[in-house]
């Protein structure tokens, strides 16, 4: 499995999970707690998560999920901008500890800019560091601008991620956000990677897909993991859709494949705001 290097020298899979839209239905968590685990077993023992998904759901899924293999994974939740005060980071966090039935976080994220100061919510991720709450602190969802900011406040320059939209039909970040983070050492975790299985049609990814005997899908997320320094954190809430993902990790996309990809989803010629969904 490819791997790809936190700030400090820490390895984690290139390939992990997602769990955004876990943990809504009780009928479906013995189907979602089965794929995190086969994702585990195959090596994309990264999980993320967040307060926000399910209101909660999603972490219980994936304490669950992590039951009695814990130091086997890394896992990666998020507090909501509203609760990034001073005093609301540690009380969510410790929210998110007792659903997710650990006693650390691996790396915990600013879910998105809210009414809260940088330098507030850095100090309040440094306080859970001290306290063995959280391993590593980051951000998901800034842009350059914002990375430039968060890189001037005391503490800033340890963020150990940035998560953010980025797949075939989302390439802005190339043109200016991945080159900053990465002459920086920032990974970049890559979320909703195949566009949430909305990709538009296309016959250069049809075609591509042809070629290595995979599904559009799994091109898609190789896509994304050809970049260095990125983690793609796919959701799979099936045995096969886990199965698929973990295909892209092994697939070695040539040149002749990135120009068939880049002539039908161009990448940025200039500066794009960053998007979220």
């Amino acid at each position: 499995m490819q791997q790809v290097e936190l700030p400090g020298g820490e390895r984690v899979p290139a390939l992990g999970q997602g769990t955004w839209y876990m943990g809504e239905q009780v009928g479906s968590r013995k189907a979602e707690v089965a794929a995190l685990r086969r994702g585990i077993e195959l090596g994309m023992t990264l999980i993320d998560t967040a307060e926000m998904y399910g209101e909660g759901g999603a972490e219980i899924v994936v304490g669950e999920a992590v039951a009695g293999q814990r130091d086997e994974v890394f896992i990666v939740s998020k507090v909501y901008p509203h609760n990034a005060s001073a005093k609301g980071t540690q009380a969510a966090c410790e929210r998110s500890l007792q659903r997710l039935n650990t006693d650390r976080i691996d790396l915990y994220l600013l879910h998105w800019r809210g009414r809260y100061p940088l330098a507030e919510t850095v100090a309040a991720f440094e306080r859970l560091q001290q306290d063995g709450k959280i391993r590593h602190w980051g951000v998901s969802n800034l842009d350059t601008d914002d990375m430039e900011e968060l890189f001037g406040v005391p503490g800033g320059t340890a963020c150990a991620a940035n998560q953010i939209l980025l797949n075939l039909t989302r390439r802005g970040p190339e043109f200016d956000l991945l080159p900053w983070c990465r002459q920086r050492g920032v990974p970049v975790m890559a979320y909703s990677p195949i566009e949430q299985g909305r990709l538009p049609a296309s016959p250069a990814l049809d075609e591509v897909a042809r070629r290595h005997g995979v599904d559009r899908f799994t091109v898609a997320l190789a896509w994304v993991l050809h970049h260095p320094g990125v983690i793609a954190i796919p959701k799979a809430s099936s045995l096969a859709h886990v199965a698929a993902n973990r295909r892209a990790a092994d697939l070695r996309l040539d040149g002749e494949d990135l120009a068939l990809l880049d002539r039908a989803f161009p990448p940025p010629r200039r500066k794009r705001p960053l998007e979220m969904l």
